[in-house]
């Protein structure tokens, strides 16, 4: 289903913002028909851009990695979807279910460092732009798609993932400095 790469492979792309322009509403088109599910494939097109951002320059035919890697987020995704079982369906020949006991708190070393990491990612978000840190707001805090962020915030979808990028790729940089491995 994937367009020959290799007769169709636009050549000259400098940056990944320019590979961006091009491929993203394609590879979206490509990824919702893998997944069926519109907010499942813009996270799948925008994790595959954030993997190749991080070795741009080692890929050689960039387009075709972009398409196999969308390709490969998807049969992931089938893959948990197939592994994820429903713990508390009741059992069908009518014997109780046991009882979860384990304690959902986390151990307290773990509760510090998860608070520590939130306090490193709210500092991160305060280094972006006004537009960015609302556009991630909406995104991861409100769960809306690209889509609805379009039609809340009036940019166009593809400027949108754009932006996300690059607000993103500024956090990751962020984290990193403070010793955080993204």
């Amino acid at each position: 289903m994937q367009p020959d790469a290799a007769s169709t492979e636009p050549t000259g792309f400098e940056t990944i913002e320019e590979l961006f322009g091009v491929l993203e509403s394609p590879l979206l088109n490509y990824a919702q028909r893998l997944v069926r599910e519109p907010d499942v494939a813009e996270d799948m097109v925008q994790d595959a851009f954030m993997k190749l951002h991080a070795q741009f320059n080692q890929v050689r035919q960039p387009r075709r990695w972009l398409y196999r890697a969308v390709h490969n987020l998807a049969l992931n995704h089938r893959r948990r979807a197939v592994r994820t079982v429903l713990l508390d369906r009741p059992a069908h020949d009518g014997a109780q279910t046991v009882p979860d006991t384990a304690d959902p708190q986390p151990l307290p070393d773990e509760q510090i460092a998860r608070w520590e990491g939130i306090g490193l990612v709210r500092l991160s978000l305060e280094t972006l732009d006004d537009r960015s840190r609302e556009l991630v707001r909406l995104k991861f805090n409100e769960g809306l798609s690209y889509k609805e962020i379009s039609s809340r915030t009036g940019l166009k979808v593809g400027h949108i993932g754009y932006l996300l990028h690059h607000a993103l790729k500024g956090i990751a940089d962020e984290l990193a400095k403070n010793g955080v491995v993204p």
